[in-house]
């Protein structure tokens, strides 16, 4: 599927308009400047629950959908959700106490539990332990803001439930934007390693360099806190990631800016965040159906709007659409 650059940039526009929230909670992981301010509000005046007593949105169980499940995981009774390690709000992150996990991606995985009848066991893991887990049989499904690639649907099956937006961030006043490859050069910028934005990034330097210009400096950290520790000292010019953490740091701290954003498929292809389980294990369809019943039902919108995330919305699900691709 191809974006027009006009459509993406106005999506890209509303969804850090969308994301011009504030909120309270914790990370065991994360500084101290990630950890939004306690009775902070989103911007149409609701209340951000970051307490253990989430009272998540839920919705009734459809037959139909849950015999669709493997029948190993019904007679278990539960579906064993791959998260990342709760340092990223307001898509994944912990609650005031410190251990449960909150965010729009526990929200949809709590969804789908509904949907198919199981019980939702979240495992926070660091990101590769994410695939070593699936890959193993130890997970059922990643609902981790794992962007839909062409080298992993050789390796998984996906059912879509976001859009996804990179967002570059940067030093508040910095006075200068991100709109492509050329943007970049020179420059140093931090990126996690095997994401979706590290491939960005490695292909528009590549990019720049046969183009003559001078080659970015690509820096990775173990966490958060490293980067945003790197990028307030200096260290860094740039720090990457999924444009909802990016826009929600920078509101908390005051002190930097999202200085541009980019379809996390790049710029020909529309970036789609799905849930992720391993190829043919007879799983996707059963997520398939749960996210298009959820989208149906109202209770999907309900979620978004509650993290500020109404414009990630998709209108249904998608079995292993086009992904972000190899080269």
């Amino acid at each position: 599927m191809s974006l027009p650059r006009r459509a993406l940039v106005t999506a890209a526009a509303a969804l850090a308009a969308a994301l011009t929230l504030a909120a309270c909670g914790s990370s065991t992981d994360a500084a101290a400047d990630l950890a939004p301010a306690k009775g902070s509000t989103a911007p149409n005046g609701t209340t951000v629950n970051l307490t253990a007593q989430q009272n998540r949105v839920t919705t009734p169980k459809v037959d139909a959908l849950a015999a669709l499940v493997p029948e190993e995981i019904r007679k278990r009774g539960k579906l064993t959700v791959a998260d990342s390690l709760g340092t990223t709000p307001p898509l994944d992150f912990y609650a005031d106490d410190d251990k449960t996990v909150i965010g729009v991606d526990p929200d949809i995985a709590s969804l789908i539990g509904n949907v198919l009848g199981l019980d939702i066991e979240f495992n926070p893991v660091s990101w590769e332990n994410i695939f070593v887990g699936l890959d193993s049989g130890k997970y059922d499904v990643g609902v981790s803001n794992i962007t839909v690639t062409e080298a992993r649907k050789e390796k998984y099956d996906f059912a879509t439930y976001r859009l996804d937006i990179l967002g570059f961030e940067a030093k508040k006043g910095s006075g200068w934007k991100i709109t492509g490859p050329k943007d970049i050069a020179g420059r140093t910028l931090a990126v996690s390693s095997g994401t979706n934005q590290e491939k960005l990034l490695v292909a528009w330097n590549e990019e720049n360099v046969r183009n003559g210009l001078k080659p970015a400096d690509i820096k990775y950290f173990q966490n958060s806190a490293d980067y945003y520790l790197a990028l307030s000292s200096g260290r860094i010019d740039i720090y990457v990631g999924p444009n909802p953490m990016a826009a929600f740091h920078a509101v908390q701290t005051g002190e930097t800016e999202v200085i541009g954003t980019y379809s996390g498929g790049g710029a020909d292809v529309l970036g789609k965040i799905g849930a992720t389980t391993k190829k043919d294990n007879g799983l996707v369809k059963a997520l398939h159906g749960a996210i298009d019943e959820v989208i149906k039902n109202g209770t999907y919108s309900q979620v978004l709007k509650r993290w500020g995330l109404d414009a990630e919305a998709v209108p249904n699900s998608e079995i292993n659409p086009v992904g972000l691709p190899k080269t």
